[in-house]
């Protein structure tokens, strides 16, 4: 056989009288969007509005991103705002992972026209408006590229079955040799109906894939045959089409035991029926979310087990549509006798999330390779029984399952609409996102989405104007409904055990002249109205267009401070959740509520013992007040906010008054220029404060609710005096730690009379340092097993028992958090 540079002439296949050629084809990669660029953290979109409104034919009442952005891989869409001569939006930090995306014009009859830009290649054959953007990272190592991998190229031949010629994809391992004494070992891989076999390579990264697992030695080398079997007849288009032309295009074995069938969707039902039709053709056969057409009968099951060294069976979460067939096909191996392997329910993902993930189990246990086990993947789960959705009509708030796949529903009221989405701070930073609802055949619209975890607010969006949930009854002051999905994250906006939080209740005031005004008070599950010793006390203030029950409702500010206190991480406290609308704040605050608060509530009149802050309007109002009236709060946090106008100060009354100031930003917050330009001024007056660090996120609760975990401990706490660190650490920067060891943390902290402190509970948290700027820091990991990351007092000083395993080489500061101030130790890990 001859070979010639991008073009290879082969024989005529009698069997199947066939034509064969195989013409080099570059790897898949994302066609190259210049509206999309990106930093470590974010990814922004850039839309010309001239180009756009050319492309659409006039100018759309909304221009959005439209991605699998949202959570777990949730097709969800992102408003891109105009923004000087473009339209333009940034979304991040994004997991590791594989994203789609289109650009959507909804015109003023929301009528909706999708486009990607103008003049690139097409990234994904089967969607030709998407494109695609990789974002890299050691969770998905597995398939990224990598500089020495096999080679694709395309292999036409003619479709009897389809009566027309067709393409299928072909990858080869590194060091293919075509005149090899021993032909390669095949995988073929069929795609699903409405794909076409590219979407192996651009939505599956095969290519990557395999050039992984050949590498690492995790896979045998293979040749491996992406194609579409979709016709009117599947078998006959696989057995005498594809299979034909790829042995005459290839050097490749026509052994039972070296041959390998998958696919996914259609293409996995149709792995599923040549497994049966053909029993002993293929010696592996996977099966990624797939279903069988019919009962297995045992003559089948038979010639099944004789002729099958491995059929293995995957599914995604609930979400996947195949779930109930995988359920109805595993019952039916089990009772016809087929003998099977199952991976599990993939836990977090659907379609090709999941598929990947597939594809490297299934290739990792072709032809002999050790190493994999029989049983489920890691951390997949049973399927025991079908899934059953709530019924139509059943849902008020939302419907939450035990693994967290939420369903959304609303009711008949928005039958005539021509468009319904769930917008929420579905984003990973807490950005707002738009999840597109599916209109039901009685008029509702529903959507089902997840896994979840953790806390979101949303509203309605009808035809482009805002709905509060309908169904929603709880929350009376804020236009968002909660929603609060229990998982890993967010433990401290959880709700606490019945009967075990503290209480809220609604606190009257005369504000002057006669207007009655509001307030929130929360006060502790020990509360004592006789105790000898007043609480201490903090005022929490709300932002501009919210009220008095935004930091109940959105906030989550009970939740917070119910969960401190039984966690025992503050100061017994009550908190005052006052309304700033419409009022002077600082008369508002001085002559009614204090003195409202101090009559009705056992609270501490000593300026010590009182605290104030707020969000957004409310930190730039905190800020004026702790200037403007020195004295008066000894501790002070602004969210989210600055000065307005510089006062004239009196630096030292202040800093003689202030134990705490603490000033937060998140890093795409629109005040957060406003807030550096405070700081700098305070910092040129000589105002002592500290700054909380940039948070990852926008100017919303995703962030305040951070804040104020945040700042409630630090509040009427001791003050230490650190004695710093101990040997095996120097704390002079100079400490090199090797990643992998347990380090022991160990400090001493006295009172301000000098007396050993014993009691603390002083926590550690790590931060990477970039040109000696620290970033987001996170909890340092404990040595020893269902730990956090407190020191404790023993033998004469505090002791943490660092975890450093995992660590990636570079510039650390090890900060240890004592409440009322924080200690930074700059090291190095190697």
């Amino acid at each position: 056989m001859s070979h010639s540079r991008g073009l290879r002439m082969t024989s005529l296949v009698a069997a199947a009288a066939l034509a064969v050629s195989v013409i080099a084809a570059a790897p898949a990669a994302a066609a190259t969007d210049t509206w999309h660029s990106n930093d470590d953290v974010y990814h922004y979109f850039k839309v010309p509005q001239s180009e756009a409104g050319s492309i659409v034919g006039g100018t759309p009442a909304t221009l959005e991103l439209e991605a699998n952005i949202g959570p777990s891989g949730t097709w969800s869409a992102l408003a891109l705002d105009p923004s000087g001569s473009d339209y333009a939006a940034n979304v991040g930090p994004l997991e590791p992972g594989l994203y789609h995306y289109q650009y959507t014009a909804t015109m003023q009859d929301r009528s909706k026209v999708s486009f990607r830009q103008p003049g690139i290649p097409v990234a994904v054959t089967s969607k030709p408006n998407w494109n695609t953007f990789f974002v890299p990272g050691e969770s998905v190592a597995w398939m990224d590229d990598i500089a020495a991998g096999g080679t694709v190229e395309e292999l036409s031949y003619r479709s009897p079955a389809a009566g027309e010629s067709r393409t299928a994809v072909v990858w080869t391992p590194p060091g293919y040799d075509s005149a090899r004494a021993e032909a390669y070992p095949v995988l073929y891989l069929l795609s699903s109906e409405g794909q076409t076999a590219r979407e192996w390579l651009e939505l599956g990264r095969a290519k990557q894939i395999l050039d992984n697992l050949v590498a690492g030695r995790d896979a045998k080398p293979m040749v491996v045959v992406m194609a579409d079997a979709n016709s009117a007849d599947p078998r006959a288009e696989l057995l005498n089409a594809i299979v034909p032309a790829a042995r005459a295009g290839y050097n490749i074995s026509s052994r039972p035991t070296s041959q390998a069938l998958a696919g996914v969707g259609t293409g996995a039902e149709q792995a599923i029926s040549v497994l049966r039709s053909d029993a002993g053709a293929f010696g592996y056969v996977g099966s990624f979310s797939g279903s069988a057409d019919g009962p297995i009968t045992k003559a089948e099951a038979k010639a099944i087990n004789k002729g099958t060294r491995l059929l293995r069976i995957y599914v995604g979460n609930t979400l996947d549509p195949s779930y109930n067939d995988n359920y109805d096909l595993l019952v039916d191996l089990k009772k016809s006798g087929v003998k099977y392997e199952f991976d599990g329910v993939n836990p977090d993902d659907a379609t090709w999330d999941a598929w990947r993930e597939n594809l490297r189990d299934f290739a990792s246990r072709l032809f002999g390779q050790k190493g994999a086990g029989h049983g489920a993947g890691k951390g997949h789960r049973p399927l025991p029984k079908p899934y059953q959705p709530p019924a139509a009509g059943s849902i008020t708030t939302p419907h939450i399952d035990p693994h967290g796949i939420v369903t959304f529903e609303t009711g008949t009221q928005w039958a005539d609409a021509k468009d319904v989405t769930v917008w929420g701070n579905w984003a990973p930073n807490g950005q707002w996102f738009r999840i597109p609802m599916a209109k039901q055949p009685d008029g509702r619209w529903r959507i089902t989405v997840g896994p979840l975890d953790g806390y979101y607010y949303y509203r309605y969006v009808v035809d482009g104007v805002d709905k509060k949930d309908p169904a929603d009854t709880v929350n009376t002051h804020v236009m968002e409904s909660q929603l609060f999905v229990p998982g890993k994250t967010d433990a401290m906006l959880a709700d606490v055990p019945e009967g075990k939080g503290g209480t809220v209740s609604l606190m009257t005031y005369n504000g002057g002249q006669g207007a009655e005004r509001y307030a929130y008070v929360w006060t502790p599950p020990s509360y004592d109205p006789d105790r000898e010793a007043a609480y201490p006390l903090l005022y929490l203030y709300h932002g501009g267009g919210q009220n008095y029950g935004s930091w109940l409702e959105t906030g989550r500010a009970k939740q917070i401070l119910d969960n401190h206190y039984l966690n025992g991480t503050m100061v017994p406290m009550v908190v005052v959740m006052p309304d700033q609308n419409g009022v002077d704040f600082w008369t508002d605050l001085s002559q009614h509520l204090m003195p409202t608060a101090a009559a009705k509530y056992n609270i501490s009149t000593d300026s010590d013992e009182q605290a104030l802050a707020g969000l957004s309007w409310g930190a730039m109002n905190t800020l004026s007040t702790w200037l403007s009236h020195p004295g008066e709060f000894a501790y002070i946090g602004a969210f989210s906010g600055g000065l307005l106008s510089y006062p004239t100060v009196d630096v030292q009354a202040v800093n003689a008054s202030t134990k705490l100031a603490r000033l937060y930003s998140g890093d795409v917050d629109f005040t957060y220029s406003f807030t550096q330009e405070s700081m700098r001024w305070l910092t040129s007056q000589g105002i002592e404060y500290e700054y909380a660090g940039t948070w990852v996120g926008p100017h919303g609760f995703d962030i305040w609710t951070a804040n104020l975990v945040d700042f409630v401990p630090r509040l009427f706490t001791p003050e230490y005096r650190f004695g710093g660190v101990r040997p095996p650490l120097a704390g002079d920067g100079s400490d090199v730690v090797r990643a992998g060891r347990a380090v022991p943390v160990t400090f001493t902290l006295t009172s301000a009379d000098g007396k050993t402190v014993t009691d603390a509970r002083p926590r550690l948290y790590l931060a990477r340092t970039t040109d000696g700027v620290a970033g987001d820091r996170v909890p340092a990991t404990p040595v020893q097993k269902n730990a956090d990351n407190t020191a404790r007092y023993r033998a004469g000083k505090y002791v943490f028992d660092w975890d450093t395993g995992g660590l990636a080489r570079g510039a650390y500061e090890l900060q240890i958090d004592l409440g009322s101030s924080v200690h930074a130790i700059a090291l190095t890990i190697d």
